[in-house]
């Protein structure tokens, strides 16, 4: 695998520092090495003595096997998003083994190294190896692509989702890609039994896949809803796919039901039920008129989560006719609606009006209008409520109250703060939405609701879950050579806490063959001393009451020789000063070792300026001309050797002379940018101009050359800025200027940037002072603003320009002064509103003596990286601050005490000093003084810093809680005195656990949580606690260095709760008049259950509730036999659990009582009656006699459209919308399931006649034809008939036809 830099962090284990030198963990990616020019660290290889003895290698072993060594591994290395880390130690061994046995350095379960171990040794320490390689992985990919005939198991690369939800318009693809050598073969089972694909015709398999096809042009798709798994093998192994479970959309039709007018009075609160179908995805609701128009909402008036509509108080302007709810399906692309609801908002005047003129003037509504009133909440009803969210998904909760004046909704959690950034709120507050819940966000929420009469309180207590998620990512495929160790880790975590399961080439681990080199630990496969002919195929499984985590890892055991894989003769182009990067990219097993070698092979490159990372990539961080040349690399392990020859190209960099120039041009004149650039030869420009960061327009005035832009005939619209670019391969360069069009004038006016100033003198020149005086040169119509002076310094940066001063345009004489120990050599530029002139010719050169420093490092810092050790930090001083020849630094430091001396030494030019032997956290004074050959600085500035911390040594005393309400305790405890915090204080962890229930039918649980306090607090709040549990906690005390030991475990007794809801709820024995409920006690008790309270209700066809019964039942009782129901009916049950808190949330049931024959049979025999069967044959034998009546007065009297003008008013159905053109299929011949009702005309509001139509208004003089040659009146055939459209508007409360419905949503739905 290719991987980048090394970089090597200490590691620190509970040693003596004079008994163990430091352990170094070497952290190595495996990411894909870049083949161009990158910004990777150096890596590095410490020498260190190793032991070979069996005690020395015990005791490493039982360091590395304690859990803190990976504890400060994962928090001292990299971040644990990067899932492709290997873990290869360098060890040193214990001083006090033999020398004469030390090899160097020792890898082990990586990349050789110096001195690597032979096959012996490591056969006779693999019982203690297996165990060190518990805590070390090697993954490599190996590259099929690059490699042909290389073996390798099986891969899944593609697979459809588990959760697979199919269009049942098109066949049905489920998708398995896997990859390996030889290219595997499919197979698949459904519903865990193996599937044979040739069996059934409608199934086909594509070639050289196990992506499987369903036509269903000949099947029904609800006749493939199973669950799939994808099996690929080869002879090295067997990967198998999630389960794929695959159900096709569903958009149900809306139940039939009648839907009465609303009467209600103004201020009152209103809930207008959607209770859309039940779908696959669930659908999208929104409200909408007749017209197809938005429902305007506001903070008075919102949509809920469920699709009901919410009025906080009504309107008279809410009265309507048209309140229609909407449910899109999402998949079918299919709209259906509710039917229309009617609101006839009335003050009490009007609506007795209106109501006496029916009942003999009596006042049926006597109460009083809506006052005003605090608020109340709609939803969720009760004083709090509970919701549980996976962690990753979004939490969305909702408030909604009613009140007069309209009430205003706020949030906030009551532990803790709301996460800002992934935190929104929606429907005019009433909607808190966090997106990416993590465990961090259960707790309590509160939403309040307020108006100037009061406010309301909702307590939302959120629990988050989690479906198993990696740690540090699936587990990676193993490539071993035979002989080789290493490990296979599916480390997961979720909530609750996952289980992990095994399994090899598809079969659980426990049922496969028994391999001595594998023992299995937990989520952790350690293989030691592999063979070859071992490779499989090993399948992890994670999974917990919230979903599951299957990830196959291939080990595949090799013996390959090295390969180079990046190719021969490759030539590396790069530009001088810039960085160059060489690779090497490599494959083998063992893993090779890379060597590169220059042009003779005298000597390895592996010092400065040459980097070469573990990836095999050289690195050259600043190329210059003699690093061009022919390199070679060469990759070797115990199977033999591969070189490669690449060759580096260092080109100058590409640079623009002489840049374009502000202009100033005259309509009608010509305007001209020159652009000179200079470039490597055997590099290919290419010279763009841009015009306002846009291309040129096309315009034969504009003329392109080599070297400039030229504009013929300028017009106001070539005013802007002009941008040349010179590109080659390798880099770039522009530059860019401004035209300014002017009205012409006579004479013309030029405006240019100024000649360069000339005739620089230098006078009354002194130790650190001097006068510069020059000539200004020509202005061009645009005076000077100022004159800019610049240095350069000869001594130290020779070619090397700087900013000194600048000078208004009206002075020609600067006073400058200079700093001891340089070289200057002085310049000037004038500006003006064009530009900077070019700059002046150079003045003679002033050397200043040198001196000693004038100033002292700034940003002078004391703290400490160990208990024992004081680092001093400051920032130096730059060459020109030096003043002179050896510049060093004199570093002093003493106690913050009284009568302390001060300890002085002197350091080369460096930036820091690092005091050994130091007491732990004491404050200390310092002071970094300057100098130089030529003497000391001034005295410096004394700064204050602190040695090093170490962990505190005491804990909080008189730890307290006191428990405010049921869920919430307030915490105390007195401080730890600063001497023995030995740091500085950070603040406070609070370490807590449930220990039990005291609900005796209550497992114990003990999962420690951790609550931190930042800050010195002795005072906090612990929220989120569980109602009737015992809970334990201590508190710590932390500082910069970690946590201190633990206060003593105190008890927290939290009260009782209200329950959560019953478990359970039967229905069984259902009768004519009686059934039977069952239950069990809710799952969360949270204290004594002190009985039960069941409320039922009859439920019609229309879905409308009857009266409500409601029973009290004693706590011992788990069942319950309902007398004297009515026979056939539909009942919906509530049942809640009552403690000394009150009722918790009901659990519901509905049921349906068993019908009478008897009654049932005499409903059914009508049909069969003598007098029905005559009443039918009388009314076919009328309607028979009309028809033939009607026949006879139509050859009669004409032929009129009469059947064509009804059928285009006929009611059309609802029909599914087409993906690609918005328009609607297939009509549903169902009439009890019509979505839409009601006639609608044409948009244009005409019906259009057929051209064979004939009517007797075609023939008339004019006017409307209202009368035959008879007489009679045929006004109701005219296409004009007023009565039709009458007719029409009596049904204005029905919706629309939906082939209009698709024009009015497309911009929102």
């Amino acid at each position: 695998m290719l991987s980048s830099p090394v970089r090597l962090r200490p590691i620190r284990g509970a040693l003596k520092a004079h008994d163990w030198l430091p352990i170094w963990c070497n952290l190595r990616s495996t990411g894909a090495g870049s083949a161009s020019a990158s910004n990777h660290s150096p890596s590095a290889i410490l020498p260190a003595p190793s032991c070979a003895r069996g005690r020395c290698l015990l005791l490493l072993l039982l360091l590395l096997l304690s859990d803190d060594l990976l504890k400060k591994t994962k928090a001292e290395g990299d971040s644990e998003e990067d899932e492709s880390y290997n873990l290869t130690f360098c060890v040193v061994i214990d001083r006090r083994c033999d020398r004469a046995e030390r090899r160097g350095v020792a890898v082990f379960g990586g990349r050789p190294s110096r001195h690597t171990p032979t096959m012996g040794s490591r056969r006779m320490d693999a019982p203690l190896l297996g165990l060190f390689l518990a805590h070390l992985a090697t993954a490599l990919e190996v590259p099929l692509d690059l490699l042909e005939g290389l073996p390798q198991p099986p891969t899944i690369t593609h697979q459809s989702p588990k959760d697979y939800i199919i269009d049942p318009r098109e066949n049905i693809i489920i998708h398995c890609e896997a990859k390996g050598k030889p290219h595997p073969s499919f197979s698949w089972t459904r519903n865990g039994t193996h599937f044979d694909i040739d069996e059934d015709p409608n199934v086909s398999m594509k070639p050289n896949s196990g992506t499987l096809v369903v036509d269903i042009s000949r099947a029904k798709a609800e006749h493939y809803e199973f669950v799939y798994q994808c099996t690929a093998r080869n002879k090295h192994g067997t990967a198998v796919s999630n389960n794929i479970v695959v159900q096709q959309s569903r958009s149900p039709l809306w139940s039939k039901e009648k839907v009465d007018p609303i009467v209600i009075s103004e201020g009152r609160s209103l809930v207008l039920r959607c209770r859309p179908p039940a779908g696959l995805p669930p659908p999208i609701i929104f409200w909408m008129d007749n017209y197809f128009q938005r429902l305007p909402q506001s903070a008075r008036v919102s949509q809920s989560l469920n699709g009901d509509l919410y009025f906080s108080n009504v309107l008279r302007e809410d009265s309507r006719n048209d309140y229609i709810c909407y449910a899109r399906f999402p998949y079918t692309q299919t709209i259906q609606q509710k039917q229309p609801i009617i609101v006839k908002v009335l003050d009490l005047d009007a609506i007795n009006d209106t109501m006496a003129a029916f009942y003999n003037d009596t006042d049926l509504f006597s109460e009083e209008p809506a006052d005003e009133r605090k608020p109340n909440f709609l939803l969720p009803s009760g004083p709090s409520s509970s919701k549980t969210v996976l962690r990753g998904q979004v939490l969305e909760m909702e408030c909604i109250a009613e009140g007069l004046p309209t009430p205003k909704i706020s949030w906030d959690k009551v532990s803790g703060d709301l996460p800002t950034k992934r935190t929104s709120f929606l429907h005019y507050e009433k909607t808190l939405r966090i997106v990416d819940v993590s465990e961090s966000d259960a707790g309590e929420y509160r939403c309040s609701a307020s108006n100037r009469l009061g406010s309301v309180h909702q307590t939302i207590r959120v629990t988050v879950k989690a479906a198993p998620y990696w740690i540090s990512g699936a587990p990676r495929n193993l490539v071993l050579a035979p002989g080789e160790s290493s490990v296979l880790t599916c480390r997961a975590s979720g909530t609750p806490k996952p289980s992990v399961s095994w399994a090899m080439n598809g079969i659980p681990i426990e049922n496969s063959p028994k391999d001595l080199s594998r023992k299995v630990e937990d989520d952790t496969i350690i293989f030691t001393d592999v063979q070859a002919g071992s490779s499989a195929v090993y399948q992890c499984n994670v999974s917990n009451d919230y979903g599951y985590l299957l990830s196959n890892a291939f080990v595949n055991v090799l013996s390959e020789p090295p390969r180079v894989l990046t190719p021969n003769h490759k030539v590396y182009q790069v530009i001088k000063n810039r960085q160059a990067s060489i690779d090497c990219a490599s494959f083998g097993s063992p893993i090779p070792k890379i060597t590169w070698f220059k042009d003779s092979r005298s000597s390895t490159l592996d010092g400065d300026p040459y980097v070469l990372h573990d990836n095999g990539t050289l690195e050259i961080r600043t190329a210059q001309a003699h690093n061009s040349g022919k390199y070679t690399c060469v990759a070797r392990n115990s199977l033999g050797n591969y070189e490669n020859h690449i060759y580096l190209e260092v080109k100058e960099p590409t640079r623009i002379l002489r840049q374009p120039e502000y202009k100033v041009v005259q309509l009608g004149r010509s305007a001209v940018f020159e652009c000179k650039v200079k470039h490597d030869p055997s590099l290919i420009p290419t010279m763009t101009w841009l015009k306002d960061d846009g291309e040129l327009p096309d315009d034969e005035r504009l003329i392109v050359d080599s070297d400039s832009l030229t504009i013929n005939d300028v017009s106001e619209s070539d005013a802007g800025v002009y941008t040349c670019i010179m590109n080659t391969t390798l880099d770039h360069d522009s530059a860019s200027a401004e035209l300014t069009v002017v009205e012409a004038t006579t004479p013309a006016v030029v405006y240019e940037r100024p000649d360069p100033p000339t005739d620089l003198e230098l006078t009354d020149q002194k130790k650190r002072s001097v006068q510069l005086t020059w000539i200004p040169g020509d202005e061009h119509n645009s005076p000077i603003h100022k004159f800019l002076i610049q240095y350069e310094d000869s001594l130290h940066h020779r070619g090397h320009w700087h900013n000194l001063t600048e000078v208004p345009g009206t002075r020609t004489t600067a006073h400058l002064k200079l700093s001891p120990y340089v070289h200057y050599t002085f310049r000037v530029l004038a500006l003006n509103a064009v530009n900077f002139s070019r700059p002046s010719f150079p003045s003679r050169m002033v050397k200043t003596e040198p001196a000693a420093p004038d100033g002292n490092p700034t940003g002078v810092q004391g703290f400490g990286t160990e208990h024992d050790n004081l680092v001093i930090s400051w920032k130096p001083l730059s060459g020109l601050q030096a003043n002179g020849p050896g510049l060093h630094y004199k570093v002093m430091w003493r106690q913050k005490v009284v009568d302390s001396d001060w300890t002085t030494v002197t350091v080369a030019n460096n930036s820091k000093f690092v005091v050994s032997g130091t007491p732990t956290f004491v404050p200390y004074e310092l002071k970094v003084q300057a100098a130089n050959d030529h003497g000391a600085g001034p005295e410096p500035a004394v700064a204050h810093g602190y040695s090093g911390e170490d962990l505190p040594v005491a804990a909080p005393d008189n730890v307290q809680a006191v428990m405010l309400n049921g869920s919430l305790a307030e915490l105390h405890w007195d401080p730890v005195p600063a001497k023995s915090i030995r740091g500085h204080l950070k603040g406070y962890k609070v370490y807590y656990w449930k220990e039990h229930s005291l609900h005796k039918h209550h497992p114990h649980l003990v999962k420690s949580q951790i609550l931190t306090f930042s800050g010195n607090h002795t005072r906090r709040m612990l929220p989120g606690l569980h109602p009737f549990s015992v809970y334990l906690f201590n508190v710590r005390v932390y500082n910069g260095k970690g946590e201190g030991p633990p206060s003593p475990d105190q008890q927290i007794v939290t009260p009782e709760g209200m329950p959560g809801a019953p478990s359970s709820l039967l229905v069984t024995n259902p009768n004519m008049d009686s059934l039977t409920l069952e239950w069990s006690p809710p799952h969360e008790r949270n204290g004594h259950i002190t009985g039960y309270t069941l409320r039922y209700q009859p439920v019609n066809n229309s879905n409308e509730l009857g009266a409500v019964e409601e029973l009290a039942l004693p706590a011992n009782e788990t069942s319950l036999t309902l007398l004297n129901l009515k026979y056939g009916t539909r009942y919906k049950f509530y049942l809640n659990a009552i403690t000394v808190r009150g009722a918790g949330p009901a659990i519901s049931q509905e049921a349906v009582t068993v019908v009478d024959e008897a009654v049932a049979s005499r409903q059914v025999d009508i049909a069969t009656q003598g007098w029905f069967i005559g009443l039918m044959c009388a009314i076919a034998l009328l309607i028979l006699i009309l028809l033939i009546i009607c026949f006879i007065q139509r050859n009669k009297g004409g032929k009129y459209p009469v059947k064509e003008k009804e059928d285009a008013h006929t009611d059309p159905e609802f029909q599914p919308m087409k993906d690609d053109d918005c328009t609607f299929g297939e009509y549903s011949d169902n009439e009890d399931h019509k979505p839409l009702k009601g006639s609608r005309t044409p948009s244009n509001g005409t019906v259009k006649r057929d051209d064979s139509d004939d009517s007797l208004v075609d023939y008339g003089d004019g006017g409307d034809g209202q009368f035959n040659e008879d007489g009679s009146f045929i006004g109701q055939y005219s296409g004009k008939s007023a009565s039709r459209d009458t007719a029409g508007g009596h049904e204005s409360s029905e919706a629309p036809s939906p082939i209009n419905t698709m024009n009015s949503l497309n911009s929102f739905v």
